[in-house]
């Protein structure tokens, strides 16, 4: 009687279908291994015949004495028969194999390569290599550690050094125009003894090659750098140069690519403006350099100019005479330059007279004269008796019933005197809401770095 053993509720003749999978896997590698160590291999070359033909003992001893002087391969076993060389033993690995192919290939006589070598299993012996590659790298560690030691001292040194000269922030401020390019000086100073210190110690550990791979990609990485953060370098340059250029002062009325404002700060990223209005307006300094910038205070005489229009009919000459005779009677308007008016266009119903005069913006409102010195000319030229007509437009309605007569005119209001009327803005007393601004502005605790220099001249 047989008595069979197998897992509850499975018979004793039933396949184990995962144990036959396994054996078939196995098999297909073991057949493709030993396809891979029976295909033979055959060395470039033409195959010699006759009595130049070498024989095969000299080749196996050839081979011999080849591999005496290699430890790797001392438990390999070589036969030849009429110039092919069959391999079998052990290696260590499938490099070792390609190896031992490539020395016997050069081998005179061999015309081909049986390699039926088997690759060590044992773990100890595949972990011995390892383990002797980082003995031997840890012996040459303790033995270059002094080297190391005073390398890496020679580099902390000369960092530090850099470091501490960077740090007197009294030096490069003396060297700097602003705080700005001080801060500029100062890091470029540490990246040079950085550099510096690790060129020395790699020429003490004789590594200088290394330098080469490190610039290089030190480029690579900083050109990749470079075009994905294009903008944001360009706007720092530009703050460079707009702070060594100074090409206005704080408190400056600029104009910049359409943006009116007083000059509050130029800090690392943008130009601070502060508009009539009162309002902040930051423009980055890339665009800033790059635009057009009007600067209406760099030369404190200032011209306004407007226009009036008389009647046709009038004497133009008395007209113009009579108007600068009032603008010059003005206390805020220059004598020199001298006021000009001249004829600048005829219109539908009058004839343009155009009017201009220079102030002193230091000492005036430019707005408010230019506003009194329209109000001085009208009014001149009314006592004058000089007409200063409103468009007129003559129009012809056929058959218009009589309701759509013109009606009677109505006489117009008698001006109000002029003591009646609150007394004007003075000309003479300049806004000052517009630099109080400015002045907050500048002195406001997150306001930052100021790079603008109100003791340098603009360029």
């Amino acid at each position: 009687m047989r008595a069979t053993i197998g897992t509850p509720g499975r018979q004793a003749g039933q396949p184990r279908l995962p144990a036959f999978l396994l054996a078939v896997v196995l098999t297909l590698i073991a057949g493709a291994a030993a396809a891979q160590t029976t295909a033979p291999t055959a060395p470039e070359g033409a195959i010699e015949v006759g009595e130049n033909a070498i024989s095969d003992a000299e080749i196996r001893n050839r081979i011999q004495q080849v591999l005496a002087e290699l430890e790797a391969f001392e438990r390999v076993q070589v036969s030849v028969a009429s110039g092919v060389v069959t391999l079998e033993g052990i290696v260590m690995d499938s490099a070792a194999e390609e190896e031992l192919s490539g020395i016997i290939g050069r081998v005179q006589g061999v015309v081909a390569i049986e390699n039926e070598l088997q690759q060590n299993a044992d773990l100890n012996e595949r972990l011995a290599p390892a383990l002797d590659r980082v003995m031997g790298r840890g012996e040459r560690i303790l033995v270059n550690a002094p080297i190391f030691l005073v390398s890496l001292g020679v580099f902390a040194v000369i960092s530090g050094l850099g470091w501490m000269l960077a740090s007197r922030l009294s030096l490069w401020r003396r060297l700097a125009p602003n705080s700005f390019i001080a801060d500029i000086y100062r890091a470029v100073a540490r990246i040079a003894f950085l550099l510096l210190g690790l060129v020395i110690a790699l020429d003490i550990l004789n590594a200088t090659a290394l330098i080469g791979a490190v610039l290089g990609a030190a480029g690579v990485v900083g050109l990749a750098v470079g075009f994905a953060v294009r903008d944001t370098v360009e706007n720092f340059i530009a703050s460079i140069l707009l702070s060594l250029r100074q090409p206005f002062r704080p408190n400056d009325f600029v104009e910049i690519d359409g943006d009116l404002g007083s000059v509050a700060r130029l800090t690392s990223r943008a130009t601070i403006l502060i508009s009539p209005d009162g309002n902040h307006i930051r423009i980055p300094n890339a665009t800033v350099y790059k635009g057009r910038i009007v600067n209406y205070t760099r030369d404190s005489n200032r011209r306004f100019t407007f226009d009036l229009g008389v009647d046709a009919d009038a004497d133009l000459a008395a007209a113009l005479s009579t108007s600068v005779a009032a603008l010059e009677g003005l206390a805020f308007v220059l004598r020199d330059p001298p006021v000009s008016a001249w004829i600048s266009d005829v219109g539908d119903s009058n004839v343009v007279l155009t009017f201009a005069g220079w102030v002193d913006q230091q000492s005036s409102d430019f707005q408010k004269a230019r506003g009194e010195a329209i109000r001085a000319t009208k009014t001149a030229l009314e006592g004058a008796g000089f007409g200063l007509p409103e468009p007129i437009y003559r129009l012809r309605i056929e058959n218009a019933p009589e309701e759509l007569a013109v009606p009677p005119s109505v006489p117009a209001n008698r001006p109000v005197p002029d003591a009646d009327l609150p007394q004007a803005a003075t000309p003479e007393i300049p806004d000052q809401a517009t630099e109080e601004a400015v002045d907050r502005e500048r002195k406001a605790p997150d306001a930052g770095t100021d790079l603008l220099s109100e003791g340098r001249s603009a360029e």
